[in-house]
């Protein structure tokens, strides 16, 4: 009877050292907030005049930074819209705009869909865009 006792705690004993040299699950580290993640992406570029207005159809991409702001990238500049009730962003959600001119603009809103179900999850009051730009290093030039 005391073998497989002794075998048991030898396995346990092996299990917690391997748990102890496995690599940590991705969903196990730290997860970004949006204003951490946000700034990651901003990272060596300035900040520079806010506009009013963007031109639509022009974006290369949009990005939605949870609870934080949307991203909008024309070429190498982005544009930061900090909308109002941004708890309601989420980054698994899809932007419905219906814009009354051929620009997003101020105060236009932005109704958030679910990605999955496309079920109405909020909306939002874009605010200013506010352009970032790479910072030109003394490399750069």
């Amino acid at each position: 009877m005391k073998k497989p006792v002794i075998f048991a705690a030898a396995f346990a004993t092996v299990l917690a050292g391997l748990a102890s040299i496995a690599p940590v699950p991705a969903e196990a580290k730290q997860k970004l907030t949006g204003e951490e993640k946000l700034a990651k992406l901003l990272e060596g570029r300035e900040a520079g005049k806010p506009v009013s207005c963007l031109p639509l159809g022009q974006a290369q991409s949009t990005e939605v930074i949870d609870k934080t702001a949307i991203v909008f990238r024309y070429g190498n500049t982005l544009y930061v819209n900090r909308p109002t009730n941004p708890d309601a962003l989420d980054s698994d959600d899809v932007l419905i705009t219906r814009p009354t001119s051929g620009q997003l603009c101020r105060l236009d809103t932005v109704q958030l869909r679910d990605r999955a179900s496309f079920f109405y999850s909020g909306f939002v009051g874009l605010q200013d865009f506010v352009p970032y730009k790479k910072v030109k290093t003394p490399s750069d030039q």
